[in-house]
């Protein structure tokens, strides 16, 4: 029995330091994935009415929201996010009768996510870090700690890595942004049968852009320096930030 538990005890830390690409993202897949995917099953797949798959599709970011609330005693910023997105959609969904405004509903989800994003940016908490940190830390617990000390102000590119952080949020908010602002230009000047498609293009293009840019601005910089940081401490020698 002794055995068994240390074994399972080895698997269990080996499973932390090592988490699958599952572990990694699973807090995008929670918060973002299963809402967005349960909305358009039960849409598309179920025959449900719109608002029925919104209500339905609420139903995990609530539950997210309130235990964050209630056990970790913090408030789950994405799934807050997503909730508010689908109130929001539910509200829209009474707006009916003409096809351009049905098509132009659609921006309010993005206009939400976007000034929510940019929103937090400015309050100094960018709410894309959630997604961003386990891709980055990848469970590791040197990484982890390196991570901490980074935003915390203790090393010397902490500076820099927040800034990286901000902008890395930044950028996802004005790209959803620009995506709002693209659909309803779109649903006013384009034929309504080819906006039907092209929303799903604006949308993909975003993400496209999204991506690449963050990914450049920003990630690329913010792993580059989490590597010096664990070095730094790997070698006894952390550099720890001065005060001005």
């Amino acid at each position: 029995m002794t055995k068994n538990t240390g074994t399972q005890g080895r698997t269990e830390q080996q499973q932390k330091q090592n988490p699958s690409v599952l572990d990694n993202f699973k807090p995008l897949l929670l918060d973002v994935a299963v809402p967005l995917g349960s909305y358009y099953l039960l849409k598309d797949a179920f025959g449900m009415s719109t608002f029925a798959a919104l209500a339905w599709s609420s139903v995990v970011p609530a539950l997210r929201t309130v235990w964050g609330l209630v056990k970790e005693r913090r408030t789950n910023a994405l799934a807050g996010l997503i909730l508010v997105v689908n109130v929001v959609s539910l509200l829209l969904s009474f707006v009916s009768g003409d096809p351009r405004l049905m098509l132009a509903k659609d921006s309010g989800v993005s206009s939400v996510v976007a000034f929510g994003i940019l929103v937090s940016v400015w309050l100094g908490k960018p709410m894309m870090t959630a997604g961003m940190k386990p891709f980055l830390v990848k469970g590791d617990e040197a990484r982890e700690a390196a991570w901490e000390g980074l935003v915390s102000g203790a090393s010397v590119r902490s500076g820099a890595f927040r800034s990286k952080e901000r902008a890395f949020s930044g950028v996802w908010g004005l790209v959803l942004l620009a995506e709002c602002v693209a659909r309803v230009v779109g649903a006013y000047t384009i034929p309504v049968d080819t906006m039907v498609w092209l929303g799903s293009v604006f949308l993909v293009g975003a993400m496209v852009i999204g991506f690449v840019v963050s990914g450049g601005l920003a990630v690329g910089p913010m792993e580059e320096m989490l590597a010096a940081e664990v070095e730094a401490a790997s070698t006894g020698t952390p550099e720890v930030a001065v005060a001005a």
